[in-house]
């Protein structure tokens, strides 16, 4: 139910994206989610990738300064409110969402958002007991815990 998602630690200069995402090519990683926060001086790069181990080596290699968090993945019905709903059930149930962030793919007639709790692990085993689909990564692909673990 726990995904990880790459922590890329970045100086604030022109070209730095590129260069890690040509370097991320090259080893042969795509790029499934991405989100970017900045200050003056630096950013955190964010990133759920489809070879994990490949890309960490990669970046690990290029002395690219890199950590692992954990963050879930949640279907949110893709609809007017779909965002409230979803909400909703996380507030009852007394999480507080570091950041989240949307993955531009959709399962079926849903959108995924990535999400990061001050206690990602046990949201995630709430939000899947209070109904909300949580999803897992294998291999690239993504799969609903509740039929992978059959």
């Amino acid at each position: 139910m726990i995904i990880k998602q790459l922590s890329i630690f970045l100086e604030n200069r022109t070209g730095r994206i590129r260069e890690i995402a040509d370097l991320l090519a090259q080893a042969g990683v795509n790029i499934r989610a991405l989100t970017l926060a900045d200050s003056s001086d630096f950013g955190i790069m964010r990133l759920i990738v489809d070879k994990l181990d490949a890309a960490l080596k990669c970046l690990k290699d290029n002395n690219i300064s890199t950590a692992l968090t954990s963050v879930v993945a949640v279907e949110v019905p893709d609809k007017p409110g779909g965002l409230a709903e979803v909400m909703n059930i996380i507030s009852d149930s007394g999480f507080d969402i570091v950041y989240m962030y949307s993955l531009p793919e959709k399962k079926h007639n849903n959108a995924i958002m990535i999400m990061r709790f001050n206690n990602t692990e046990e949201a995630a085993a709430i939000l899947n007991k209070q109904g909300l689909s949580i999803l897992k990564q294998e291999q690239g692909i993504w799969v609903d815990c509740a039929l992978a673990a059959q």
